[in-house]
């Protein structure tokens, strides 16, 4: 059985720091030490070290069985151990390659017609109305909204720089002329919280990889700024430095629920609905699928063609044959 270094650092701190090396995003870090820690727990804080394929088997049970998660959960907390063994402890044993994931139940997207976007929005006002508009008029997911930055927005060029979206691909997208004017406006109040920040002696956001060493400055300049910064100082948990994050995406959900209630819409509608509702309005406007892969960024385009199915009315689009008699 394979022994630990007792004298090494401590498991959760190896974990973070391989993490950051390969420049995982927090929320995956956050995620991953999550899992080890209920691993280790699980299995009476023996170290995983210790452990092998049936305790890594028992535990993705007990949480499919006992906790009830849902199969994106259970497979969650299986890349995590994958990573804790590959990454972290350099175990690579036959059987990580043999454990099953879950499978996914497949499920149509929720789309609202555009009506019903129309009666949305309307519920909204102020930077939550902007980011949604945004996420709706553009395609973007709600944390690619979140995470912009002021350099990334070519108002010259109408069109929005994706950085490192979903699987680290960049990506440009639209910017909608309708919403031009209200960025601008939304925009000058960011600067002005900005430069009031720099004057009380603070103004840094965090920067990705290693470009707050490379370029010390950086993180006060106006460019590298988010578009939607927090209403609230707090420390990166990363460096600890205080300094003003995006804006909180559970808000936005929570407000988008709210929203959903009041107009009256029977659908189970989040800002992520906003996303499959621009593809299928594309579709239904007659834009091409490859058109809606690149702006997705999709690697595979039959990702995106489940558009095509939430399009057909009916069954397959086949009308019944009771509506001709």
């Amino acid at each position: 059985m394979t022994t630990h270094d007792s004298s090494a650092p401590r498991l959760l701190d190896q974990v973070r720091n391989r993490i950051r090396r390969k420049h995982y995003s927090i929320r995956t870090e956050q995620a991953y030490i999550h899992w080890v820690k209920a691993f280790v727990r699980f299995h009476a804080m023996k170290h995983p070290a210790e452990l092998g394929a049936s305790e890594i088997e028992s535990f993705l049970t007990s949480l499919a069985v006992e906790r009830h998660v849902s199969s994106s959960t259970q497979n969650q907390a299986l890349s995590g151990l994958l990573f804790l063994y590959r990454e972290v402890l350099e175990i690579e044993l036959p059987w990580l390659a043999d454990i099953e994931r879950s499978k996914r139940p497949k499920h149509l997207p929720v789309v609202l017609t555009q009506d019903e976007v129309i009666a949305v929005l309307r519920q909204l006002d102020g930077t939550t109305a902007l980011i949604l508009k945004l996420a709706y008029g553009t395609g973007m997911r709600i944390m690619e909204v979140v995470r912009l930055r002021v350099k990334d927005v070519e108002f010259a060029r109408a069109e929005i720089l994706i950085r490192e979206g979903k699987g680290c691909r960049d990506r440009v997208t639209m910017l909608p002329t309708s919403l031009m004017l209200p960025l601008r406006e939304h925009l000058v109040r960011v600067r002005s919280l900005h430069d009031r920040d720099c004057k009380e002696g603070l103004g840094e956001v965090f920067l990705p990889f290693a470009l707050a060493r490379k370029y010390p400055r950086a993180a006060r300049d106006w460019g590298w700024q988010y578009v939607f910064p927090s209403n609230k100082l707090s420390n990166d948990p990363r460096s600890g430095r205080t300094g003003r994050h995006h804006a909180d995406p559970q808000n936005l959900q929570r407000r988008m629920r709210r929203a959903v209630q009041v107009a009256g819409i029977n659908k189970p509608a989040t800002p992520h609905t906003l996303r499959h509702s621009f593809a299928t309005h594309l579709l239904q406007s007659g834009y091409d699928i490859r058109t809606i892969q690149e702006l997705f960024g999709h690697k595979d385009v039959q990702t995106t063609m489940i558009y095509t199915h939430v399009l057909n009315c009916g069954g397959r689009g086949v009308s019944s044959p009771l509506d001709k008699l």
